[in-house]
């Protein structure tokens, strides 16, 4: 694509300064002074594009509709068949039957027994009955200039750290509106352990009220309760806090999840998941969150200071149910759950890697392969994800040009499938600007795909496991989730794991109240600096 674009820039330079009369030249200005442009300057075949384009659609509808196609002639030939018969033709058939009876009972027998072990032995459907996301108050809103105000203030950071951090705000793609920890806002900072409880009370508790607020359902309900947080994780546990906040049932089946990173939340869902197949009609809650008040870096080591620019604070609360009363009001059906784990890998394992500087002072490094490992991830979860999700025409166009490929020039480019077509919306982990603009390059999305993931860096800033939920709140909260569309939340966490969810819409979804984007949806999408 850059080829391509110096290319354009080229010719334009060309004919516009063979033609400096023709008002900014152009192809027809090349022609009117006589200069022959190359066929690779001219502009693309836009009708052949667009044939193109409906050949590939076509294609996808005659692979996708092939078996219905397919038992069309043969349910015709039936009917003619059935049509064509007259009473004593149907008398034969029954004496027939009634000579075979044992077959049929025995037939019969089979199929009943076959119906209910598949019956008894499919997986129980997980519902999303609702799901909330935390806003901070806004006086812990924190401005660019307020934070490099406050990094300058701390006496922490030289003069070189100071620039870096400085850069990486410019770049990362967060807005003026993002939240740090009340302890963030002293100064000096007050990273301490009191601090840390207050924060992660603040956050659990308030999406877990505005939960319970807007599913009426008892805490005394709740079943199974996984929490996950990954650089926080006192004793008695975050889990432990919620069961004596809400003085949850003593059978509880309760979880909390440590250092495993922004893809944690899919993994507490997959958890919750596996539960409900075992436990009958019963609730999962799970909370998922990071903790930034004892996890701030006061160091100068440039990959410790990243973490700094991009985490915010940040939580969800999430209602499954595998009860079946519960299809009706719920939002999302769980379809799958794919997870892939990198860290047998020694790279893989150390690129987000937490750890003490020389100075003693404790942080999270971030590799510079951090993106090349993340790519390896993710290329190994979707070749998992695609066959479960993608139409058969795109795995059939997958897998001829993988032979080709194979068997008679190795120079074939590999068919990059079109997961648009399996997904109507992408809920891409708000890790930073260069995660979202990679995947959106690589998957070949359109810049709505990604639009709920910029958007959710913009205000909230990197939440870690939470952002995938805030973007999911933004697509209902610009009124884009119909009855019948899939969703895909990717995220990618320390380990190294790429881990996928896809949920499908029950009903047509609208944002359930206190949403995070309540009284500022209407502003965005905004401009995000490139």
């Amino acid at each position: 694509m850059k080829g391509e674009g110096r290319a354009v820039d080229q010719a334009d330079h060309n004919s516009s300064s063979s033609a400096p009369g023709d008002g900014g030249g152009g192809v027809d200005g090349g022609a009117a002074t006589g200069v022959e442009i190359e066929p690779s300057r001219r502009l693309p075949d836009f009708l052949q594009s667009v044939n193109l384009k409906y050949v590939k659609l076509g294609y996808h509808y005659l692979i996708t509709h092939l078996l219905t196609l397919c038992l069309i002639p043969l349910m015709v030939v039936i009917v003619v068949e059935a049509a064509q018969m007259n009473p004593e033709d149907v008398r034969q058939l029954w004496l027939h039957l009634q000579f075979n009876l044992v077959s049929v009972i025995i037939c019969s027998a089979f199929l009943v027994f076959g119906s209910t072990v598949y019956i008894m032995s499919r997986p129980r459907p997980v519902y999303l009955v609702d799901y909330s996301c935390y806003r901070p108050p806004s006086h812990l809103q924190v401005r660019s200039q307020q934070f490099m105000e406050h990094s300058r203030l701390t006496g922490d950071f030289d003069e070189s750290s100071l620039e870096f951090q400085r850069k990486i705000l410019e770049r990362s793609g967060l807005g003026e509106e993002t939240y740090a920890p009340e302890s963030m806002h002293f100064l000096p900072p007050r990273p301490s352990m009191a601090g840390a409880r207050e924060e992660a009370e603040q956050v659990m508790f308030g999406a877990l009220e505005n939960l319970f607020l807007n599913t009426s359902i008892k805490p005394k309900d709740i079943g199974i309760l996984v929490v996950n947080c990954s650089l926080f994780n006192p004793t008695p546990s975050l889990s432990a806090m919620i069961v004596n906040k809400y003085k949850l049932r003593g059978n509880i089946k309760s979880f909390n999840l440590g250092g495993m990173g922004c893809s944690a939340g899919v993994i507490a869902v997959d958890l919750a998941k596996d539960m409900l197949q075992v436990h009958r009609n019963t609730y999962a809650v799970v909370v998922s969150t990071e903790n930034m008040t004892q996890n701030w870096y006061f160091g100068n080591k440039k990959s410790m200071l990243i973490p700094n620019c991009l985490f915010r604070v940040g939580g969800s609360a999430v209602l499954l149910s595998n009860k079946s009363a519960d299809r009706r009001r719920a939002k999302y059906k769980l379809v799958h759950v794919v997870r892939t784990h990198k860290g047998a890998d020694d790279k893989a394992f150390r690129c987000v890697y937490q750890d003490q500087d020389d100075a003693g002072k404790t942080g999270v490094s971030l590799s510079k392969d951090l993106m090349a490992i993340a790519g390896g991830a993710l290329k190994t979860n979707i070749t998992t994800l695609g066959p479960l999700v993608l139409p058969i025409s795109e795995q059939l166009l997958f897998f001829a040009t993988l032979v080709a490929k194979k068997l008679f020039n190795a120079k074939v480019k590999p068919y990059i499938p079109d997961f648009r077509l399996a997904f109507d919306h992408f809920c891409i982990h708000a890790g930073g600007r260069a995660v979202i603009d990679e995947l959106e390059k690589n998957l070949q999305l359109l810049p709505i795909h990604v639009e709920a993931s910029r958007m959710t860096l913009h205000r909230f800033g990197n939440t870690s496991s939470s952002s995938i939920w805030y973007e999911l709140a933004y697509t209902e909260a610009k009124g884009r989730m119909r009855k019948g569309h899939r969703v895909w939340q990717i995220a990618f966490g320390s380990g190294f794991k790429c881990n996928s969810a896809v949920w499908k819409a029950l009903r047509n979804v609208k944002p359930s109240p206190k949403s995070p984007w309540e009284d500022c949806v209407d502003r965005y999408p905004v401009k995000t600096v490139a």
